[in-house]
């Protein structure tokens, strides 16, 4: 992907975090801004834009109390908009610029926004929490200055940020992709999450499983799955590890330079915290003395000797050397859990413990994972071995002649052509694809609106202008997109290969009859 679709920070893109029940009197304004990048913008227009945004809101309340705005298209600019906790709203504004092919799906936008507030819940407890732990402000806007510009490192070319696009429409982000696996390695596979579960003793373990960058097992409840997995693919995989770059970067390259943008930024971000902090009578009792973890920094976890995955993110004990294993919260359970993750060759084993199991601090944790490879170890020799001999390498979801996205909404399970294989479509046949995407969501966020019981089935098929044909199907929670270029001009033709693919690669869930 080349930088003619790269979005320049400074002008096309501004994201924001605010909090709706503060700075409510005149002259503390200031108090309810939590994030704005670019951070260098001076403060009366981060207000300005804040104050449109919470303008917005407040109108649109007024006709749909449940459910404010979502989305705000404006002649130069989309405004997106989440509200991530009650009253704490996070809203990005994209420009419109056909020469940068600024071309998008305003639900791939916003679900940007789910997965970082997700994922930094994860690490931190919600912003909300760390608001009440200290209502000054200067807790929370730390933790999520340096958070974020970590996060949005994975789309920076440069001093450019490269947002999900049309390019990127046979993607789903906030799903997690499964290997298929055989009988014989799924045996194998769920004695391996036995002998984990019993690795703490009575206390209740989760674990997390992946083959390269696909999930084989997870105990965890859906959402806590998504999370686990999508920093596990974002920070922990062997090639992540290899190569020092996500493997879900959005980027093709230039890896090196955004890891120093970010840097620059961050430090930006630095000297604006500074700045909040230096205003006592906006921000009492702000000083920016905070130890700040940050998970999401790159090159920071290694391979130990013992397979174990170690990092210094999280700093160390008092008095010892030892890194202090990695924390997370379960979404579901609200528990704090000791994240444990262990890699032989192609094979990632996340193992989660309870932190309230652990009486000895670092001295227990070393003791469950003693226990893990004298129990486990040749298990997980059995197990990658098999993953590996099945493994069909990087074109193993290939289907000749088709580029799909298979998404399960119940299952929250994704498919997709590999994106070598993506890459060959034209722009043409993305932007249609990108077009018809942004009408099916549409289309299922009015049936959200009728209610829960309104789920919407549709089928469209589309001759885009390059006689590609654009494919969209929804039924039973299911989705598929498909994209058949070079193909008859017939519409008989488009859906005898849906059918066809239907019937060998979904259990005919898509099939007519």
């Amino acid at each position: 992907m080349g930088l003619s679709s790269v979005t320049t920070v400074n002008e096309a893109t501004k994201f924001c975090i605010f909090d709706l029940r503060r700075g409510q009197h005149e002259g503390q304004e200031l108090d309810k801004i939590l994030f704005f990048f670019p951070a260098d913008l001076p403060f009366p227009t981060q207000l300005s834009v804040i104050g449109l945004s919470e303008g917005l809101i407040t109108f649109t309340r007024i006709f749909s109390p449940e459910a404010a705005c979502e989305v705000i298209e404006a002649e130069r600019h989309s405004h997106v908009f989440y509200e991530a906790e009650p009253d704490i709203w996070m809203v990005m504004i994209v420009e419109k610029n056909k020469e940068l092919e600024a071309i998008w799906r305003i639900d791939a936008l916003r679900r940007v926004l789910k997965e970082v507030h997700s994922l930094f819940v994860m690490f931190h407890g919600s912003i909300r929490a760390l608001l009440d732990k200290e209502p000054s402000g200067g807790l929370i806007r730390s933790h999520l200055y340096s958070f974020i510009m970590d996060y949005l490192s994975d789309f920076l070319v440069g001093k450019k940020l490269q947002l999900p696009n049309f390019r990127d429409s046979l993607k789903e982000r906030g799903t997690v992709q499964m290997l298929t696996v055989g009988r014989e390695a799924a045996i194998e596979v769920q004695s391996l999450v036995r002998v984990l579960e019993s690795c703490a003793g009575n206390s209740p373990c989760y674990s997390l499983v992946l083959f390269r960058d696909l999930l084989v097992s997870t105990t965890l409840c859906p959402d806590d799955t998504i999370n686990l997995f999508t920093y596990a693919v974002l920070r922990l995989t062997p090639r992540v590890l290899s190569s020092g770059a996500s493997s879900w970067s959005y980027l093709r390259k230039g890896n090196t330079a955004s890891h120093a943008a970010t840097g620059s930024l961050l430090a930006t971000s630095a000297s604006v915290l500074d700045q909040f902090y230096a205003s006592r009578e906006t921000f009492p009792g702000g000083d920016g003395n905070y130890h700040i973890v940050r998970p999401l920094q790159h090159d920071k976890w290694t391979k130990g000797k013992d397979g174990f995955l170690v990092t210094d993110i999280w700093s160390a004990e008092v008095g010892s050397l030892v890194p202090t294993t990695p924390t997370i919260w379960l979404q579901q359970t609200e528990e704090r859990m000791h994240l444990c993750a262990y890699q032989h060759r192609n094979l990632t084993l996340v193992l989660l413990i309870p932190v309230t199991s652990i009486l000895n601090g670092e001295q227990g944790v070393s003791l469950v994972k003693q226990q893990l490879l004298e129990n486990a170890s040749l298990k997980m020799l059995r197990v990658e071995e098999k993953l590996s001999k099945g493994w069909g390498g990087e074109n193993a979801y290939h289907v000749s002649g088709y580029r799909y996205l298979l998404v399960d909404g119940d299952r929250n399970v994704s498919r997709a052509s590999p994106p070598g294989k993506v890459t060959t479509l034209t722009k043409e046949s993305l932007v249609a694809l990108s077009k018809l995407r942004e009408e099916v969501d549409r289309e299922k966020n009015r049936a959200n609106w009728d209610g829960p019981g309104h789920e919407k089935e549709l089928e469209v098929c589309i001759r885009a202008k390059n006689n590609a044909w654009v494919i969209a199907q929804v039924t039973r929670g299911k989705e598929l997109y498909m994209v058949l270029e070079k193909a008859n001009e017939t519409l008989l033709y488009a859906s005898d290969a849906i059918e066809k693919f239907s019937n060998r690669y979904c259990n005919g869930v898509f099939s007519l009859d």
